[in-house]
């Protein structure tokens, strides 16, 4: 397939399962394709790692850190990277809420690391408490 359109990007990244093929997709300029990178079950750990530092608008990157947040190939350090982020952004006020309740179910984070994003700047009640029974749920 030859890609002309930013909807063909989409439709590779969403349909590819070749590791590398997707590592170049994730390099493309489109917050969208990056999150269907993100979402797609074949990229590879290195790949998601690279996507954890993408950057285009407050909603784009916040839908992007907790796709990535939630892949199941994310290992420790990619988990990392992203818990990073999260803490970045939320000590700049931001709210990303998704990823911060995503990170709390990933047990290659210790309760500890997720548990600290709670007390940053952006971090709400709500968060905090919703953050604290995620935890909980942790055996």
């Amino acid at each position: 397939m030859s890609v002309h359109t930013p909807a063909d990007y989409l439709e590779l990244a969403r349909a590819e399962n070749d590791s590398a093929a997707l590592h170049r997709l994730a390099r493309c300029p489109y917050p969208f394709v990056w999150q269907a990178v993100a979402a797609n079950p074949s990229t590879a750990p290195g790949t998601l790692l690279e996507l954890s530092t993408a950057q285009d608008s407050a909603w784009n990157d916040n839908r992007l850190l907790r796709l990535l947040s939630e892949h199941p190939s994310a290992d420790h350090a990619v988990l990392r990277a992203v818990r990073d982020a999260v803490a970045a952004k939320l000590a700049a006020g931001e709210r990303p809420y998704g990823a911060v309740l995503a990170l709390a179910g990933r047990t290659e984070l210790t309760a500890a690391e997720v548990r600290q994003l709670g007390t940053l700047r952006g971090a709400s009640a709500r968060l905090r408490s919703q953050l604290d029974q995620r935890l909980g749920l942790r055996t």
